[in-house]
């Protein structure tokens, strides 16, 4: 794994992009930058393994490097005829997570597509993960996106949602920065890494509060929406397109 040193020297003030050099150590910069990444990374798999219906598609809007389909893949295996579709608008990453999935989902149905999210189809879906990436669009264009991914699920299909989080009131708001830096200190990163790379976020990643964030998917027609993860300013929040009520999908078994 690549260190991510990217702000480790002083350097002009420009817009955070995932571009070669963020795609060369992004497995590194997630892992030290997000709390709990890699547990909501390893839950996706026992999720899926509970909600993915044969005869469907699995989408990773905003794949990066496909981490979150390799989880659920590892736990599909039983299910019969899965499509796994990955999209991505990095084309950094998008060349990376083909060669990555490839090479860990031999003789799979797996298609890795660079285009924008907003422009994707959503069909045939049992499960849609977005995994930090709606924070990075305009907040004009997310309701419309979580409508779609809503019409494109099967009943009993899920939406995992997760997004770094702003929080209305600003002491509290202010704690969990805090609480968030010392987390990346902790890890290696200078006060000037997080200072810099703070920086070059600002006017990229825009966070909503977790109250918009259950209202939108209400809007987009969810009824059943609620965080099922947090970590300091990070949360995962799952959305099931049919009542709680509903059962499960059943599980196939290899006999």
């Amino acid at each position: 794994m690549k260190q991510d040193t990217l702000f480790a020297n002083p350097q002009p003030l420009v817009d955070f992009t995932f571009d070669d050099a963020v795609a060369d150590v992004f497995p590194d910069m997630i892992r030290r930058s997000v709390p709990g990444y890699e547990t909501i990374i390893a839950l996706l798999g026992g999720l899926a393994k509970h909600y993915a219906q044969e005869g469907s598609t699995i989408y990773d809007l905003g794949c990066s490097l496909g981490a979150a389909t390799l989880s659920m893949y590892s736990q599909t295996r039983a299910t019969s005829h899965l499509k796994y579709i990955c999209i991505d608008n990095s084309e950094a990453m998008v060349k990376r997570c083909q060669s990555r999935l490839m090479r860990h989902m031999p003789e799979t149905d797996l298609h890795v597509i660079c285009e924008s999210i907003e422009d994707s189809a959503i069909e045939n879906a049992s499960i849609v993960v977005i995994n930090f990436t709606l924070q990075f669009l305009s907040t004009e264009s997310r309701l419309a996106l979580l409508e779609k991914v809503y019409q494109g699920l099967r009943p009993n299909g899920i939406l995992i949602l997760s997004e770094k989080l702003v929080f209305s009131d600003d002491q509290q708001n202010q704690q969990q920065i805090d609480w968030h830096h010392t987390f990346k200190r902790a890890n290696g990163y200078s006060d000037m890494e997080v200072s810099q790379k703070r920086k070059a976020l600002e006017n990229v990643l825009i966070p909503d509060t977790y109250e918009v964030h259950i209202t939108r998917l209400q809007q987009a027609g969810f009824e059943n929406a609620y965080q099922w993860f947090q970590a300091f300013n990070f949360t995962s929040i799952i959305a099931i397109k049919s009542p709680l009520i509903s059962p499960p999908p059943k599980i196939s078994s290899n006999k």
